[in-house]
């Protein structure tokens, strides 16, 4: 039996693991669900039937989300976390290789390695910022071009008249907005103007479900019905369907967590922005080389390299979690 050189050489993504106090390494919703809230659903549940598949393409809650949204469903499609969708993506459309602007969400690299795609890099600029001419002269060759806005690891949106100038090539661009609800400024409506225009969403930020492995995908409908060709059936879980739905009917209690969490990263960020970045997400891009010194008063972020060797990035977590993270930095910076 020979394994694949290429999956050998992999490396595979990890995270710490340990008894730890405080988590802010994940860019987690620190709010688990209300136990009234959980109440209604394992009522939904009762009515599941466990024993048969779920629905092949994720029909209810495609048509949850459509009426959510204001969108025909046939515009929707639904995976088992974005991840799955950016899987399928970043083999679905001719061309030569992908496009990605570092530092940004390492998973467009890792499933493009993993199958063998070229990565062409154009870095963010000093602001961290997309240079849209610069990418649309190097993707006229491309797959797709991957954009986060806001960015992973820097929180930052990225300017819409850059994003229209890569969108004019006509090449695909997936805009992952996973952070969407904590910056308040989407380019959905642009889904309509440019077919080529591909938005992933999730359901485990804002909504803080990241235990139910749900994302979504927004697109023209020739992008969706050409997904769902290639894609795995039943991938998403009727539990996971009727619990994101259940949080799409009840959407003031996630409007509720991110004006809190929006308001916590403000201040945040007003108490540490002589080394802090403004972030327009749920987190905060630090630059102090103060991983391990967190690390050993039991408060987990996460440590960055390439680029980024010496900032972290920090979560929002709660107010008296923010108020222990605040103080140990302050502390190592020498400010106390």
């Amino acid at each position: 039996m020979k394994i694949r050189k290429e999956v050998l050489e992999f490396q595979p993504y990890r995270v710490l693991e340990g008894n730890y106090k405080i988590w802010l390494d994940k860019n987690e919703n620190p709010f688990d669900l209300p136990l009234w809230l959980k109440e209604e659903i394992f009522w939904k549940l009762r009515g599941l039937h466990f024993n048969r598949y779920p629905h092949i393409t994720s029909m209810p809650l495609r048509e949850a989300l459509a009426e959510f949204l204001g969108l025909d469903v046939s515009n929707i499609a639904v995976g088992n976390g974005s991840d799955e969708l950016i899987n399928y993506l970043v083999r679905m459309f001719e061309g030569k290789y992908i496009v990605t602007t570092p530092p940004t969400f390492g998973m467009y690299s890792f499933y493009s390695k993993l199958y063998g795609i070229p990565i062409v890099e154009v870095p963010l600029d000093e602001n961290f910022r997309i240079r849209g001419d610069e990418i649309a002269e190097k993707a006229k060759d491309a797959l797709a071009v991957f954009i986060a806005s806001p960015n992973n690891p820097t929180g930052n949106l990225q300017p819409e008249e850059e994003i229209l100038k890569v969108l004019e090539t006509g090449v695909p661009v997936v805009l992952d907005e996973a952070y969407v609800e904590f910056a308040g400024k989407s380019m959905l409506d642009y889904v309509q103007d440019y077919p080529n225009l591909i938005i992933l969403r999730t359901f485990s930020k804002a909504f803080g479900l990241a235990s139910i492995r749900a994302g979504y995908m927004i697109a023209d409908s020739s992008v969706v019905d050409a997904l769902y060709r290639i894609k795995s059936p039943f991938s998403v879980s009727s539990v996971t369907m009727a619990i994101a739905q259940t949080l799409l009917e009840h959407y003031e209690v996630v409007e509720e967590r991110v004006r809190f969490i929006v308001k916590e990263r403000e201040r945040m960020y007003e108490e540490l922005k002589s080394y802090a970045y403004p972030s327009d997400a749920n987190f905060l891009l630090v630059k102090l080389d103060a991983y391990n010194y967190l690390l050993d008063r039991g408060i987990v972020v996460r440590e960055l390299s390439g680029r980024l060797q010496g900032h972290i990035r920090i979560t929002v977590g709660k107010r008296e979690e923010n108020d222990e993270v605040i103080k140990a930095l302050k502390e190592f910076a020498g400010e106390f």
